[in-house]
């Protein structure tokens, strides 16, 4: 893989954040790629519009490249998304057996990976990811910023 093909496929995870905020949903974008660099999935938060909390970019874009694989380990893929995964997310991504993390912005309240819950350290963390955060973190950063800045006017 390529520096331009990550950088392309972070776009597309903002190019779903933004999509999400559109919505009315916290705008966070996800995309799974195959170690061949074809797109599995791409997804965005979609906790409102589904009545579910479980339903972060990060979890639908895994269960979308699961169903298409037709398999419950996504190995050798790597899973590109804008903000830090929580916990939950974090856990996931571990079952899944995802080979690379690529996130943009940190999450220090909310994270799993490099912040609070830090999953991937706990022992009983059976898969760890190689993690590489700050991908396009300014974009996504001004993206989550935009986004709850508006939410607090109102």
């Amino acid at each position: 893989m390529t520096l331009g093909d990550g950088l392309s496929h972070m776009e597309l995870a903002l190019a779903e954040g933004r999509a999400a905020a559109a919505r009315g949903e916290v705008p966070v974008g996800a995309v799974i790629v195959q170690p061949s660099g074809a797109i599995l999935a791409i997804a965005g938060n979609r906790t409102r519009e589904r009545n579910d909390p479980t339903a972060h970019a990060e979890i639908l874009a895994i269960r979308v490249a699961c169903a298409v694989l037709g398999a419950e380990r996504l190995t050798g893929c790597d899973l590109y998304v804008t903000l830090e995964p929580c916990p939950m997310c974090a856990a996931a991504i571990s079952f899944a057996r995802v080979r690379r993390l690529y996130y943009g912005a940190s999450d220090p309240k909310g994270g799993g990976v490099e912040h609070g819950a830090r999953v991937f350290n706990q022992a009983t963390c059976h898969h760890k990811p190689e993690v590489y955060g700050g991908l396009c973190e300014p974009d996504a950063a001004v993206l989550l910023r935009t986004f709850f800045a508006e939410r607090r006017s109102d």
